[in-house]
């Protein structure tokens, strides 16, 4: 019965939220009586779904196995938490997830936005024919409100093992909310040209929610490579992978956009590139949905694999995208500022890193799409890998810090003025070469793309300290916020090319109180345990391993059998030091009695994501600063 009254509630939301886009569009959003009603019929939409979801997750924490979706992934011996995170580890109730937030966003926005803002109206409606668009799809396409009659089975089928684990099980809400909170401006932006009125400072009204969008995403995809690190067994951090891809692909566009938002909310400037690329981000978001949800590629992240639900997704997707690029397309002569961006100035060097940013979404959709295009044609397979995203990221990386590294000392609507800044960039220069000297001779770095990295995140850092130094000494303005998420790059580029240069692994055969070494560690398997849990065994092996200075510490992976799938899967151990990781991973058995035993020195992989969680510290203080001055 609760599940018919869920599924019955999601419908009913559908038709009121569509109702709300015909309010907003075809009566007068003037009104004041009128915009009350927006208001209102999307509140009481938003509770209606809110609540045939909390009834779902209801369903799935009481184990009713009546339920077609909570039956084939979930279990009656998993812990409360994955019973409810077992509602996002597949296709129809992640496409639910989904679709609450996309509500979320919307009803958030609702509540702290006065009926009065000049775009609020129309955003949305813009935002409610979105949201029937997708609730369609769920209805139609993957409906999660099946029923099994007339019997339902005892017990469910369980969740997949690698999604077993608290990181991944906050990855795709953060994630999620990160793809979605882009409706916002998208909405506010088709509003905008609907409007005609070029006074209306609609940047403004947005930066905020996109900034917020922003640190989610970053928070997102950090979660997905920090838990593909030390879950899958492989001890990488990012494989290339087309729906890891995916995500990147809108992080890249919106850090563009979120940097013209700045240049346009103060001036007029880059409007153009501003409406463009809050388009561009939403459409990344959508491409990303179709990709995962529609099984046109083969990926360990994939959730489906239906024609009719990618033909669904596409022609969806493609209306949004054709619709609002005609629009784009129409009111070109109104976005158009007129003013010239002044040569060296602030505004042309975040233009410049645009189109590298660019230049950087389009290889990566290269990358994805190729091989589609190449199997329809030829029918056979290929793959495109880590060469080729990083014959082009690298590169372009670089350049892109170079630029930012000259943009430090610019001005907004003023040229540059290097003879200014000439002490602090030469002293940066010569500070970063010295460090790139040192990597090469106390290192051993030899590769030259990693040294021209370090070199790139070098003079960022350096040259940020010099505006820190300037900033403490002679009280000279610098944004804080700009300086946290900048040196988090430069430390990002160094960090990933001193792991990929100076990391290592091997593979060893250990029996029981043998021992082996590696790069001066002694590696000892003194015991093996049988361990049981709820809803699996495993075998935990425990290796005690002596640094070169005689510190000992332990270190326990294990191989666990899950009882319903009969799955086995590795778990890694690692210990954690301020340079490098020593992760640890077990294998099988051979015959002589011998383990297989991975170990890996993984250098410098922390700060990749300590760098991103200042990235995403500075979005949070951005958002905090831009509250207050309102």
């Amino acid at each position: 019965m609760l599940i018919e009254i869920a599924q019955f509630l999601t419908i009913l939301s559908t038709g009121l939220f569509f109702l709300n886009f015909l309010f907003a569009f075809f009566f007068d959003s003037s009104d004041r009586h009128m915009a009350s009603l927006v208001s209102k019929v999307y509140t009481h939409s938003s509770l209606l779904l809110a609540t045939s979801f909390f009834i779902y997750v209801w369903l799935a924490v009481s184990d009713n196995f009546s339920v077609l979706y909570i039956a084939q992934h979930s279990n009656s011996n998993l812990p409360t938490f994955y019973k409810i995170t077992s509602i996002w580890s597949a296709h129809e109730g992640s496409m639910f997830l989904w679709i609450l937030f996309l509500v979320l966003w919307g009803a958030l926005f609702n509540f702290v936005t006065q009926n009065s803002q000049d775009l609020k109206i129309k955003s949305m409606g813009v935002i409610s024919i979105i949201i029937v668009g997708f609730l369609l799809f769920l209805l139609l396409t993957s409906n999660p409100f099946e029923t099994i009659l007339p019997i339902a089975p005892a017990n469910g089928a369980d969740i997949n093992p690698v999604l077993q684990d608290p990181a991944l099980a906050i990855h795709p809400p953060f994630l999620y909310m990160g793809y979605i909170g882009f409706v916002i401006a998208f909405a506010h932006a088709i509003a905008f040209m609907v409007e005609g009125n070029p006074s209306i400072k609609w940047e403004s009204l947005v930066r905020t929610w996109s900034i917020a969008a922003w640190v989610f995403l970053t928070i997102g995809i950090t979660l997905g490579s920090w838990w593909a690190y030390y879950e899958l067994g492989w001890g990488g951090y990012w494989f290339w992978d087309p729906v890891e891809n995916v995500a990147l692909m809108p992080w890249l566009a919106a850090t563009a956009f979120i940097h013209s938002l700045s240049v346009s909310s103060k001036s007029s400037s880059l409007r153009i590139w501003t409406i463009l690329l809050s388009i561009i981000v939403f459409s990344l978001s959508l491409f990303g949905a179709f990709i995962v949800r529609s099984g046109i590629i083969d990926s360990v992240h994939s959730f489906a694999n239906d024609p009719e639900r990618g033909l669904y997704l596409l022609t969806f997707i493609g209306i949004l995208i054709i619709g609002s690029m005609t629009l784009f397309s129409s009111r070109l002569s109104m976005l158009s500022s007129g003013s010239v961006i002044k040569t060296f100035s602030k505004e042309s060097f975040i233009s410049i890193n645009n189109i590298f940013f660019g230049v950087l979404v389009f290889s990566t959709m290269l990358g994805i799409l190729y091989p589609l295009i190449y199997e329809s044609i030829y029918e056979q397979k290929i793959s495109v890998g880590a060469p080729f995203y990083n014959a082009i990221f690298v590169p372009m990386a670089v350049l892109a810090c170079i630029f930012l590294f000259f943009s430090i000392g610019a001005k907004w609507q003023r040229k540059l003025v290097i003879s200014s800044f000439v002490n602090s960039i030469s002293l940066s220069v010569f500070i970063s070469g010295f460090l790139v000297l040192l990597a090469y001779k106390l290192l051993s770095i030899h590769g030259i793309w990693e040294l021209i990295s370090i070199f790139a995140g070098s003079i960022i850092i350096v040259r940020y300290l010099f505006v820190i130094w300037d900033y403490l000494s002679k009280k000279k303005y610098s944004n804080p916020f700009s300086v946290i998420a900048h040196i988090g790059l430069g430390i990002l580029m160094i960090s990933i090319s001193l792991n990929n240069e100076l990391s290592s692994e091997r593979a060893l055969n250990i029996k029981i109180n043998q021992s082996d070494t590696y790069q001066g560690y002694q590696i000892k398997l003194t015991d093996l345990k049988l361990v049981n849990q709820p809803n699996h065994d495993s075998i935990q092996a425990i290796f005690l391993v002596t640094d070169p200075i005689g510190n000992n510490f332990y270190l326990k992976p294990e191989k666990r059998k899950y009882f319903a799938r009969g799955q086995i899967t590795t778990e890694t151990d690692i210990h954690v030091t301020l340079l490098k990781d020593i992760y640890i991973t077990i294998g099988d058995q051979l015959k002589d009695g011998s383990w297989i035993v991975n170990i890996q020195f993984n250098y410098f992989i922390r700060w990749i994501w300590f760098s991103a969680i200042m990235m995403g510290f500075a979005g949070v203080m951005l958002i905090v600063s831009l509250n207050r001055t309102r």
